[in-house]
């Protein structure tokens, strides 16, 4: 335990250089297995997948997801499969995050517009709360129907519950210790944090329950030509789980924190990610002035004032950007360790890896790893003009989204924000550091947690380029 630092996955990389990619750690009372290997990471998660699909126990997930009842960290079988197809098929099929392109350009627009007041009076952007009190709206109104009056408390309880469910807490440590886990701070913060979102979460699915109700009755001309809560008329995904617990017709019937769950999933994984994602990319580019350059250059050749408004989503033409985007993705992986835990014994590279111990795949130490990838700690987007590695899950060393069953099934709705706020925010404004800061002198370490957002918030300050109105 004294071996690791807040920033789990830095520590675990550094002791894999004197110790190699297979290592067995013993942490408190919890084996822990970690792998840094292409070829092992291969083996596991695709080879013997369905062994590996389970999640590690984590105090702060058990406390803040509901015992494990939404999806990104319920054991793996047929509950869990169950969630995973209602969401996929309701929210996060391509189709769908096509038809929620207006709800990210509104939002977008909404950003740009707000930067460009800060630029008339000259003051700094907090570019990282700005991104992602953006990306929080547009998940809330794709997955809920509108913004939630009390966002800014389920965005403060989400921080905090990050940080805290990575499973490094002293009680993950030790789980079996009544003393730790009756008496930890850490469990009694986590506590107080979910009757605040009880509250918030239970307000949700109430109100939900009384439009559709008056919908149902048809009560008002409007409502008869609506299905649910969503802007345009559709059904929420709140709208589908209240739905379905109503026919009873599952395998597993949906109870109240099971949609609890489920929501508080939805805005945590679609929020988080992919703001986590811009952020990164915004500070490799303010940190590499070059990089920063060409891909302005790009957006600017692409659009004009009129075609950069209603642009979509995946542009061919954004080349570089993609590169851009790649490269930040290998970098700064969202979820820099993959948590895992073995359902069985399995012979791993001639290791026998125990049945019920956790396994964490070192995702952020293998795409810095220089026998996969040349100059690892530069910023640099062309390596990939010549690589056909993509994140998609099939090439083991560039994993930012996972692999295998339980790879993010959200990379869809996260990846159609990323390139276009990272192309509205390039083709808008020219950028520069405050008070004169260098780029080199910028600080991009990482908070602590499940993700791996940046520890300081990006401050630039921003001017309108001149043909931008």
């Amino acid at each position: 335990m004294h071996l690791l630092s807040a920033l789990a996955f830095r520590s675990i990389s550094d002791l894999t250089k004197q110790y190699g990619p297979l290592m067995r750690l013993k942490l408190g009372e919890v084996d822990t297995i970690v792998v840094s290997s292409r070829d092992l990471a291969r083996e596991m998660l695709k080879q013997h997948d369905p062994c590996y699909a389970d999640r590690p126990d984590s105090i702060g997930i058990k406390v803040l997801w509901y015992n494990y009842r939404d999806i990104a960290f319920s054991p793996y079988g047929d509950y869990w499969r169950q969630m995973r197809k209602i969401c996929i098929m309701e929210l996060l099929s391509p189709r769908s995050v096509r038809s929620f392109a207006s709800i990210r350009r509104d939002e977008v627009s909404n950003l740009i517009s707000s930067i460009r007041t800060s630029a008339a009076i000259g003051e700094p952007v907090n570019i990282s709360e700005s991104i992602f009190s953006m990306m929080s709206s547009v998940t809330c109104r794709a997955a809920f129907g509108k913004v939630s009056k009390d966002k800014d408390t389920l965005i403060k309880i989400l921080r905090d519950g990050i940080q805290m469910a990575g499973g490094f807490e002293i009680a993950d440590f030790f789980p079996s210790s009544l003393l730790i886990n009756t008496f930890s701070w850490t469990k009694i913060r986590l506590l107080m944090m979910r009757h605040k979102l009880d509250l918030i979460l239970d307000d949700l699915i109430r109100q939900h329950q009384l439009s559709l109700a008056k919908i149902g009755s048809g009560s008002e001309e409007g409502d008869r030509a609506r299905k649910g809560n969503g802007e345009f008329g559709n059904e929420d995904i709140v709208d589908v789980l209240l739905r379905l617990q109503e026919t009873g017709e599952l395998q597993f019937p949906i109870r109240k924190e099971d949609i609890k769950a489920v929501v508080y999933d939805m805005f945590s994984a679609g929020t988080e990610t992919s703001s986590t994602a811009m952020d990164w990319a915004m500070a490799e580019l303010m940190r590499n002035p070059g990089a920063m350059a060409k891909a302005q250059a790009e957006v600017r050749r692409v659009f004009n004032d009129t075609t950069i408004m209603v642009m979509g989503d995946n542009d061919p033409n954004l080349k570089y950007l993609k590169l851009v985007i790649r490269e930040a993705l290998r970098m700064h992986p969202p979820v820099p360790i993959l948590p895992r835990a073995s359902r069985e014994e399995r012979v791993i590279d001639g290791y026998v890896i125990p049945a019920n111990v956790k396994v964490l795949v070192n995702n952020w130490g293998m795409q810095r790893d220089p026998a996969y990838w040349t100059n690892p700690d530069s910023f640099e987007p062309e390596r990939f003009e010549e690589c056909s590695k993509e994140f998609l899950g099939a090439d083991f060393d560039f994993l930012p989204f996972g692999a295998g069953k339980r790879m993010c099934p959200g990379i869809t709705f996260a990846m159609a924000s990323v390139e276009l706020v990272l192309a509205q925010l390039l083709y808008h404004f020219d950028w520069k550091l405050p008070n004169g800061a260098q780029p080199e002198s910028m600080d991009m370490i990482e908070n602590p947690g499940v993700t791996a957002s940046r520890r300081d918030s990006l401050f630039a300050i921003p001017t309108p380029y001149k043909n931008s109105a």
